[in-house]
């Protein structure tokens, strides 16, 4: 798979499967029947999720609710077709579509770079093969739905530190803003 555009989906979501601390993110589309999944990073869908919202504010249309939240489950199989490194979004205004862009995930990036870019804002691509990329195509109420979905799906996770905003981990944490010093659940 080199360069898809595909849609109107006929669904999106996003979830994740594990534990908190250990879970692993997908974002799935269903397009013409056929079900697309990608892997993706906690921060891709929690910027994907704020992004989505600032563009459907901008657009300044009233937009339904979309999918419920038992519509937005992932479906089996969970078998990737890539892990995504960088997800643009857009609004197309005389098709009254939002665009999602997954590029893959470059060897030569760093992994857990979350990156969430306006339409037209693309980053210099090192040289070598071109990275496959899928261009979907949805609805404003879905991706308002998976909007909503994404934001519940990240915060299901551990909590975050007061000071810092990272991760706690359950054992506790050592919050770089205390300069190291333990915070919250340790002795």
């Amino acid at each position: 798979m080199s360069a898809m555009e595909l849609g109107p989906v006929e669904r999106i979501t996003v979830g994740a499967v594990g534990e908190p601390g250990h879970r692993t993110f997908f974002l799935q589309a269903r397009v013409h029947g056929r079900l697309l999944t990608f892997l993706v990073e906690k921060e891709q869908v929690e910027l994907l999720a704020a992004s989505i919202l600032d563009i459907l504010a901008r657009v300044g249309r009233e937009t339904g609710s979309g999918p419920g939240e038992e519509e937005l489950e992932l479906e089996a199989p969970l078998e990737p077709e890539w892990r995504v490194g960088r997800l643009a979004i857009g609004y197309a205004e005389d098709r009254d579509l939002m665009m999602l862009e997954l590029e893959e995930l470059r060897e030569e990036e760093p992994e857990g770079g979350a990156r969430v870019e306006a339409l037209g804002q693309r980053p210099e691509i090192p040289e070598g093969p071109e990275p496959a990329r899928v261009r979907l195509w949805a609805t404003r109420e879905q991706m308002l739905a998976l909007s909503r979905h994404g934001a519940a799906v990240a915060a299901r996770g551990r909590p975050r530190c007061p000071l810092c905003d990272n991760p706690m981990d359950p054992e506790g944490h050592t919050c770089p803003a205390m300069n190291g010093h333990g915070l919250l659940g340790r002795p």
